[in-house]
Formats: structure tokens, sequence, C-alpha cells
């Protein structure tokens, strides 16, 4: 039996910006493309600084989670790439009003650039259906 693959795209989250999708589904698997703190209507990233590109990145997750029908509780694992790995408990401050509980795994990279200039960029999986938590 074949593999079933699902492209998730949404106009309420930017654009890919190169040759990728916004997200793919690959049966109950969900591969979330970077999200740069990019403002949907206009493509720019968000003025503000770290933190404002943070919520802005993660929103724009959200948009992309919510195409596929799941939420930030469906998030598994995310990568964080800061282009100043000092601008690291500034991420988690924005961060853990995204993820409260049950958090996902997470790596945390400083990089040497994000495209457009970003100072930071979430990947992330998600599992697309319920998930029951263990205690």
């Amino acid at each position: 039996m074949a593999t079933v693959r699902k492209i998730i795209h949404t106009d309420t989250a930017p654009a890919a910006i190169g040759p990728y999708s916004q997200a793919v589904v690959v049966d109950r698997t969900m591969y979330i493309s970077g999200q740069l703190g990019l403002d949907t209507a206009s493509g720019q990233l968000v003025p503000g600084g770290v933190q404002a590109q943070a919520k802005q990145a993660l929103t724009n997750m959200g948009e992309i989670l919510k195409a596929a029908g799941c939420g930030y509780e469906n998030v598994v694992k995310t990568t964080v790439l800061l282009a100043d790995m000092n601008d690291f408990n500034n991420v988690n401050e924005v961060y853990k009003q995204f993820f409260s509980s049950n958090y996902p795994a997470r790596a945390a990279y400083q990089v040497a650039a994000l495209p457009r200039g970003g100072l930071v960029e979430i990947e992330a999986v998600a599992v697309v259906g319920p998930i029951t938590n263990a205690s």
C-alpha cells in the first residue's frame, strides 16, 4: 500500500519563499517548514526585534497547524534557529506563551544567517489527529 503524502497550504500564513511547501503530511506526521517572523500581508519581517519575530513565526505556524486540523498541542518536536544565541531566553519567553504544558522536544541552534535577515526561524513536527497524553 502506498504512503499518502498531502501538501498543506494556507493563505493565512506567509507563502513559501522558495521551492518548498508550508507543510507536508505523511500518514499522521506533519513536517512544518521553518517559519520566520513574516507578516502575511506584507511579506516583510515584523518590526520589534527577536521577540516580535518569534511571536509572528509561531502565529504563522499556528495557521499552518489549523489548516491541517491541528493545534499547538499536536506539535511533538521543534527546532529553533537563532541568528544570535544570546536571544535564547527572549525567544523562550515568547515560546512558552504558545507551548505551556506537555512541551514538545526541541533543539536550538545559532546559525550564521537566516533568510531575509530574520533573527529567529522555527520549524516543527506534529502528529495529526487526536493525542492522549500518558502520565
